[in-house]
């Protein structure tokens, strides 16, 4: 059978968007990870689907798809991608979109030249609410690693889990080599997106992520509201800050107490057609 889908990405952080309220397929982990291949495949680092919502309140149902063919809660970078997919592809006329996530609702507001501002919900931080274990919440956790190395990590989940870490340099943090022991780290019993963040000032920060079921992605919407709320928390940082990405920059808000808001670009790189059986079993 064929398959429509659309390409698009998010600062680099790029996604396969396939409309199942228009046409039917059964992607099962094994087909994803088939079409996740870059050399094989369509390649990318999500697979987003558009379903019709299980709650009267949401427009859409919005599913998240890593690389890997696990299933997630929340991604950021996907989110203003759906958006701008529902709305070009006229399954709705509505610039302020309602949308059901595994996570809870998502509330993407369309604006100009393919720019997307999204109340990303509140953001949580008691270890139950990650999960991460601990016997008692705290401002800051120590996390030991291979050959005696701890790091000092803040928890957030910003609809799904979130380590951040302040480095001194992205550019020279080991995200290759602490990325992936944080990830899969036993106190994170759901494993865990790992933030690298360096401080430049009140108002920017650079960030890397080595997100869960992916690796390092060129941005990561979520980690940068991770990262930019645990900076706030810190006192490190104000009310409104510049997440510098590898792919490109958004812009965080948030005041303790109430939502998070991210604003940034989006981008819609092709529309396409494929045999779905050719990646089937």
């Amino acid at each position: 059978m064929l398959l429509e889908f659309t390409k698009m990405h998010g600062l680099g952080n790029d996604f396969m968007v396939v409309d199942l309220i228009s046409q039917r397929a059964y992607l099962d982990t094994a087909t994803i990870q088939r079409l996740a291949d870059r050399h094989f495949g369509v390649g990318f680092d999500q697979l987003l689907i558009v379903e019709p919502p299980d709650v009267p309140e949401a427009d859409f149902k919005y599913r998240i798809f890593n690389a890997d063919g696990s299933e997630v809660e929340q991604c950021g970078n996907g989110v203003r991608c759906f958006a701008r997919f529902v709305h070009e592809r006229h399954l709705t006329n509505k610039t302020n979109i309602t949308v059901q996530t595994k996570a809870g609702i998502v509330k993407p507001e369309l604006g100009q030249n393919g720019w997307v501002r999204v109340n990303m919900g509140y953001p949580k931080f008691l270890p139950n609410e990650i999960p991460f274990v601990a016997e008692e919440p705290e401002a800051l956790y120590t996390l030991e690693l291979a050959n005696d190395q701890n790091i000092s990590i803040d928890v957030v989940n910003m609809g799904n889990p979130h380590a951040v870490t302040i480095v001194p340099d992205v550019l020279t943090a080991d995200v290759a080599g602490i990325g992936p022991q944080v990830e899969s780290h036993k106190r994170f019993p759901e494993r865990v997106n790992a933030g690298f963040m360096q401080v430049i000032d009140d108002k920017h920060v650079r960030l890397r992520v080595f997100e869960r079921g992916v690796g390092e992605t060129l941005a990561c919407g979520t980690g940068a509201c991770a990262a930019a709320v645990s900076g706030m928390r810190r006192g490190l940082l104000a009310n409104s800050v510049e997440v510098e990405l590898a792919g490109g920059k958004l812009q965080i808000e948030w005041q303790e107490g109430d939502v998070v808001w991210m604003t940034g670009p989006t981008t819609h790189v092709y529309d396409g057609r494929l045999d779905l059986r050719y990646f089937q079993g």
